[in-house]
């Protein structure tokens, strides 16, 4: 017997969100019930989404509970994801998160809140990014310096990335070895980027035609290794996004990254 999940999505009349209602659409297995978005509220979902749909875009999360949702997707913004995964936790809904800048904070409230529904975050969902990420955590105990460039669209509000942020993560727990930075004059305040765990330095770009892109540059001596993906439309989030909906109800509490899904 084939079960249907019932879809909601938050932030549905955005880039990612009406990328989301269109993979929820063409996938058999999922039907999509509600598209919340308060900035795009009363318009019909194929105009934002350009889908075969009766649905009209809603302002609150209401919806979700009349339409009899099972789980929802969040591609918003922080603050409007932490009211809305404090609503599905509340409401016995999973919870699949594009949504990035969580700190260790609102996670600890998140495995305090969900209990009767389950909650994935993952701050990237595509799944050349996981392999880049993975690739450079076993990288790194060979090299002895290492530096983090992430590319994003012009309106992308929050730097570094989420996905920078947990690779130089991953990479200072599997290393703590890392050379000095030998800069002893900074002729521009940030020319070295932010300085991540282990000192790692990461530098944002936020430019007009990107979509989201990451190079590891990794060094020692006589070598140097470079890791790079490139997300060149939306598109590319949604194997992940779609294989986090259909396995999250089976997943208790909170889990983060979807390296967690591919056994890497």
């Amino acid at each position: 017997m084939i079960v249907t999940l019932r879809v909601g999505v938050f932030g549905a009349g955005g880039r990612m969100g009406s990328t989301v209602c269109r993979a929820v659409s063409d996938d058999p297995g999922l039907e999509l019930v509600a598209a919340i978005d308060p900035h795009h509220a009363g318009i019909d979902l194929r105009q934002v989404a350009g889908i075969e749909s009766d649905l009209h875009v809603v302002p609150g999360a209401d919806a979700l509970a009349d339409a009899g949702a099972d789980v929802v997707v969040d591609f918003t913004q922080l603050e409007a994801a932490r009211a809305n995964l404090d609503w599905c936790a509340e409401h016995g809904v999973h919870a699949v998160v594009g949504t990035t800048g969580f700190t260790t904070t609102d996670l600890d409230h998140l495995r305090g809140a969900f209990g009767a529904s389950n909650c994935f975050i993952a701050p990237n969902f595509a799944i050349g990014a996981v392999l880049m990420m993975r690739f450079a955590e076993q990288a790194a105990p060979w090299f002895d310096s290492a530096e983090i460039i992430e590319l994003h669209h012009d309106d992308k509000v929050d730097a570094p990335s989420g996905t920078a942020m947990l690779t130089v993560e991953r990479m200072a727990r599997a290393s703590q070895d890392w050379a000095a930075d030998p800069t002893s004059i900074e002729v521009l305040d940030g020319a070295r980027g932010g300085k991540g765990p282990a000192g790692i330095p990461v530098h944002s770009v936020r430019l007009r035609g990107l979509v989201a892109h990451q190079e590891v540059l990794l060094g020692t001596t006589g070598q140097t290794l470079v890791i790079r993906h490139d997300s060149y439309d939306r598109s590319s989030y949604m194997p992940g996004v779609l294989l986090a909906l259909k396995i999250v109800p089976e997943r208790p509490g909170v889990t983060v990254g979807l390296d967690t899904l591919l056994d890497l």
